[in-house]
Parts: structure tokens; sequence; C-alpha cells
């Protein structure tokens, strides 16, 4: 039984990484997917946990060998996704969350069409403004920038399977817990699942 791969996209500062967070630390069957970026860490972010940082030649050298399922460049870094370790996961029969942009994601579902798709939006324009001023991290210029990002990637919401809006928190996370739940009650995973219990249910004695 293979995996499912669950994207989750959202502009910067709709509360998407806190929320994936979340998600898989209550839930022990959900795995995320380390994407590989070549912007620095930030305070408190590790290697090999929040990402895999690379030096731009060495990205560069990954895309030229076809390494990524898919790769994209946001606010002038760039992020991909190791195609061999999600094939190996969802092989093995991990269900797993990447957290990647909608650029990242149109690709995904392109190479995996039963990728579960998910957008965050937050509750209106000025808690976006406010969650990004509250990270105390960024410039004004900086953030003026990812604010017309963000526009630009909400434009771009109608392109997946599902919608969150991200108000209350414990809501958002809510919503999103259903929707793995509901994905693995499909019947062929849950066949897939309870095969000796159906062979039983069905034999004649």
């Amino acid at each position: 039984m293979s995996g499912t791969l669950f994207v989750i996209s959202a502009p910067s500062g709709a509360g998407k990484t806190s929320l994936v967070k979340a998600l898989t630390e209550a839930d022990a069957g959900l795995g995320v997917a380390v994407s590989h970026t070549t912007r620095p860490a930030r305070p408190g972010e590790q290697e090999g946990v929040h990402y895999h940082f690379v030096a731009a030649e060495r990205f560069a050298a990954m895309v030229a060998e076809n390494a990524f399922l898919e790769h994209a460049e946001v606010h002038g870094n760039r992020y991909g996704t190791a195609r061999e370790e999600i094939a190996r996961r969802l092989a093995r029969g991990d269900d797993l969350v990447l957290e990647i942009d909608w650029q990242g994601a149109r690709q995904v579902r392109e190479a995996h069409p039963d990728t579960v798709t998910v957008f965050i939006l937050p509750p209106s324009r000025a808690a976006l403004e406010n969650r990004l001023r509250g990270r105390g991290q960024d410039s004004d210029a900086v953030i003026a920038a990812r604010l017309a990002a963000a526009l630009d990637e909400m434009r771009h919401h109608d392109e997946f399977d599902y919608l969150v809006i991200n108000d209350r928190f414990e809501e958002a996370l809510a919503d999103l817990q259903a929707l793995v739940r509901t994905r693995r009650l499909r019947h062929p995973a849950q066949a897939a699942r309870h095969r000796e219990l159906l062979a039983q249910l069905l034999t004649s004695h």
C-alpha cells in the first residue's frame, strides 16, 4: 500500500509552518518531507529537520541531474523537493506532508495526480501583515515585498483541492486533521489496511 502525499501551501505569514508542525506532532503516522533550499537558516532552524540547506551551486547541480520532484524560486531563494526521498517513503506506505508554494504544488500534481493539495488563507490582509510584522525578523521593505508576493500567491488558491482559513489556530488544525483522516478512510486504503479482517468477514463458514 502506497502512502498519501499531502501538499500544503500558503502565502508567507498565513501560519502554514506552525499548523504543519502541530499536525505532524499530533499524528505519528504523518511524516514531513524535508525540502532543500539555498536560503540561510533562520534562528532555531536545524539542518535536516526544517530544510536541507545547500549552496546555490549544489542546488543547480541537482536541478541538472533531475533530482527534484519540484523546485521553484521564492523571494530570491531556491527551494526543491528530492524526488528519490518522496518515492521511497511513499512506496514504504508513509503519509507525507510537503510544505511548498503554488509553483511546486503544480509540479507535484503533474507527477503525482493523486496528491491531496491544501491552500491556507489568512482571515484578512490586516491579519497577514500583523503576523509578518510580529516575527520581528524583517525590515519594512522586506515585509512590503512579502505582502506583494502574498497577494500574487493567493490568486492561485483555486488550483487546490481544499481551502483552510487560519483564523482560529485550533479550528484550522482540526480542519487539516479531518482532511488527513478522511483520506485514510477511502476504500482502497482501508481495504489494503484491513485485508485480513475483510477475509475473515467474507469467508463462508
